[in-house]
């Protein structure tokens, strides 16, 4: 029996969310039994041709190489699975989106002429038909290992979309907005990190992106009643998913 075929693809991105899959250890040599890995460039130089059933791609498009050859990937891939901030909101390099470009290439690089770029740092789905997308700065494996064995048997993964504020609820945490005044993401942001931020103390930074349903305009009326100016919102809001339309034009 055949085994289905696995590739996973890099763009413009840190490699982190290619790391979380490199990171489950003991749960990749299971899943290295199921699936051939067909091309892997972060963990192996052997690869094989297309088509594939099923790729997982990380990082945002910057270039028009980037958008040519996103376009052929998908034309070889069965499924086409986008993980990370990156891939499914153009990333902290997003940033550039509401600046001019220009401005950044001169300030940045020596000479700047020789640079080829867009405007833009988009996500994948800008550009190809995507069948499903992780979240996350990085991604995270449980969510990642569910993804990976829901394709294995053809069923849709089951990955929850609710706000970060119930993750606090179950683990019992005070909510820091409440109890400190701490400016927090986290009635806007979708779960996955487990309240991570919010377990220590600190406010939620929005690493997932936007949960399912969210009232932007009050959550930027509770970050000011905790002392946040325009400043303080904008920057707060314009990090790892300013790309994301929910935070970018809020912000």
């Amino acid at each position: 029996m055949n085994r289905p075929r696995l590739a996973v693809w890099k763009f413009s991105s840190c490699d982190g969310c290619q790391l979380t899959l490199l990171d489950c250890e003991d749960e990749l040599l299971e899943l290295a039994h199921r699936v051939d890995i067909a091309y892997f460039l972060e963990a192996t130089r052997a690869h094989t041709e297309g088509p594939y059933d099923v790729s997982i791609v990380e990082g945002s498009i910057t270039t028009s190489d980037d958008a040519e050859r996103i376009r052929r990937v998908r034309a070889v891939s069965g499924k086409l699975v986008t993980i990370g901030a990156c891939a499914t909101a153009g990333g902290i390099q997003a940033l550039r989106n509401a600046a001019d470009i220009g401005d950044y290439l001169s300030a940045v690089y020596a000479a700047p002429e020789f640079i080829s770029t867009l405007d833009r740092s988009t996500p994948i789905s800008d550009h190809v038909d995507v069948d499903f997308e992780l979240r996350g700065c990085p991604i995270d494996k449980g969510q990642l290992l569910e993804l990976l064995s829901a394709l294995l048997v053809g069923r849709r993964p089951d990955i929850a979309r609710h706000s970060v504020c119930l993750d606090c609820k179950r683990a019992g945490n005070p909510c820091v907005m409440v109890a400190t005044d701490t400016p927090c993401l986290g009635p806007v942001t979708q779960t996955g990190c487990g309240a991570l931020c919010p377990s220590l103390d600190r406010g939620c930074f929005g690493c997932f992106g936007p949960a399912e349903s969210v009232n932007m305009a009050a959550m930027v009326g509770q970050l000011r009643d905790r002392g946040l100016d325009d400043v303080g919102i904008h920057r707060l809001l314009n990090t790892f998913n300013t790309g994301a339309p929910a935070f970018g034009v809020e912000s």
